[in-house]
């Protein structure tokens, strides 16, 4: 199997664990792996990531233009290009709605490993990018700056963003967050 077979098969299967944990609901959510220096592959735009196949993804260039795949490519992909492009380490982008990393994220709150020394050690503060309407670039420009030194945002009104070496790292500090957040709220 060659790496763009591996992607397509590997965003199917974290689409469906999106899904079946609650991450994301009907067509929310998008995944985008990087292929090389100039491609990356990502999920289809109105297609729930709980049903995805692996024919549906959609191969564009770093600046968003569509080179191969029946379908238009996920609505926010300004976003994933945004990371990809910024952070050279970063091999893949996992967006979602967690629903108690969202609560915070409506709530404008950013979440602080203070007192949870695992999550301090593994993923850190994981701050709030300015609201910014989805869909347009103006999402991508919110969490520019957050990207140096964060690999999980939340995004304020909107949901989470994770991003790491490669589709299973970014996938698990999705988990991750969404983990954090329940104990918070919790603690609350």
């Amino acid at each position: 199997m060659n790496a763009e077979q591996q992607a397509r098969c590997d965003i199917v299967e974290v689409g469906r664990r999106l899904w079946e944990r609650g991450y994301v609901a009907s067509n929310d959510g998008n995944i985008s792996v990087r292929l090389d220096e100039q491609r990356l592959i990502t999920t289809p735009k109105n297609v729930s990531k709980g049903f995805m196949t692996v024919d549906m993804m959609v191969i564009t260039d770093l600046d968003g233009k569509r080179i191969a795949g029946d379908r238009e490519p996920s609505s926010e992909l300004k976003m994933h290009l945004t990371a990809l492009t910024r952070r050279p380490d970063v091999g893949a982008c996992v967006h979602g709605h967690p629903s108690c990393a969202t609560t915070f994220a409506i709530l404008g709150i950013p979440l602080t490993p203070e007192g949870v020394p695992e999550f301090d050690t593994t993923i850190g503060s994981v701050p709030l990018a300015p609201y910014a309407k989805p869909s347009t670039a103006a999402v991508g420009e919110s969490i520019a700056g957050l990207l140096d030194t964060a690999d999980a945002i939340l995004l304020e009104r909107h949901g989470v963003l994770t991003v790491g070496a490669d589709l299973d790292s970014a996938y698990f500090k999705m988990e991750t967050v969404e983990r954090f957040a329940e104990m918070i709220w919790r603690a609350l």
